[in-house]
């Protein structure tokens, strides 16, 4: 009987690693076609030696293609980023605040419209918003690409939840304490929601940071593309170099492992919560 279960974990293990592999291996892959020298991009999976070239070539262009503003991009790619997830961020825990721990009249009902929207194609608004920003003068700017972006429905919801299942008598003898609401919310509740916060965070980070179609949508000028649109474009200068395109890929993908090592732990914690 123990033979059996030191086989059978053996065989999950086992199994637990080829899935493993399937699923880094891309990421390998690209980080060592980025190194690799051109010659061998494509043709060997790993390369015989190592050379920035890639990343050189990106910056400094080459003779048949211009260099292009990657460092410009990435600060682009950060600065909207980051103050698009923290303004979705404070609006989901405000929202949610109210409509778990406030009573007023139409709570359900902006639940309602909040789950009816989290169903409803986003795609739809595109021209619309696109529209809206043309009208308030806000294309090809920083606006255009953190204000529609302002508000997440599924970050509401995640929130919502949470603090659905936060004692009522927690918040009375704050109340009771002779703290405000605005106190409770930033004081009391944020510090208890560390870790669904950091899920929500990193989830929220993730999706703004690979956005492509809405930036391409409302940015047109150089200075203002972000990596993601201007990875799109190197098919054209670039489409003969996939060194290079390989290098831009990596460069994409830094900052999200990056914060996921980061913050692992909480995000371990905070799975926790949603798959309960």
């Amino acid at each position: 009987m123990v033979g059996n279960n030191k086989l059978r974990i053996t065989l999950l293990y086992l199994l637990a690693s080829f899935v493993l592999v399937i699923m880094v291996f891309p990421y390998i892959y690209m980080v060592l076609g980025s190194l690799a020298p051109w010659d061998q991009v494509d043709r060997r999976i790993i390369p015989t030696e190592l050379t920035l070239r890639s990343y050189e070539w990106l910056f400094s262009g080459g003779a048949d293609a211009n260099a292009r503003p990657w460092l410009r991009a990435f600060f682009n790619s950060v600065f909207v980023t980051l103050a698009s997830t923290i303004l979705m961020l404070v609006t989901a825990l405000m929202v949610g605040f109210s409509l778990a721990k406030l009573k007023f009249k139409g709570n359900r009902f902006i639940n309602n419209v909040i789950l009816f929207q989290m169903f409803y194609p986003a795609v739809i608004l595109l021209i619309p918003l696109f529209l809206i920003i043309r009208y308030f003068g806000m294309y090809d700017t920083y606006w255009a690409m953190i204000l529609p972006k302002a508000v997440n429905l599924w970050a509401i919801f995640m929130y919502t939840n949470f603090f659905r299942g936060l004692p009522d008598e927690m918040i009375e003898a704050a109340k009771i304490d002779g703290a405000g609401i605005w106190k409770i919310l930033w004081h009391v509740v944020l510090p208890m929601s560390k870790s669904v916060t950091t899920i929500i965070f990193l989830f929220l980070f993730m999706e703004r940071w690979v956005e492509l179609l809405w930036d391409m949508l409302v940015v047109n000028s150089e200075t203002m593309l972000t990596l993601n649109v201007l990875l799109a474009q190197m098919f054209g200068p670039y489409g003969g170099y996939p060194g290079p395109m390989y290098a831009a890929s990596v460069l994409l993908t830094l900052p999200i492992l990056v914060l996921f090592i980061i913050f692992s732990k909480n995000f371990k914690d905070g799975m926790q919560f949603v798959l309960k």
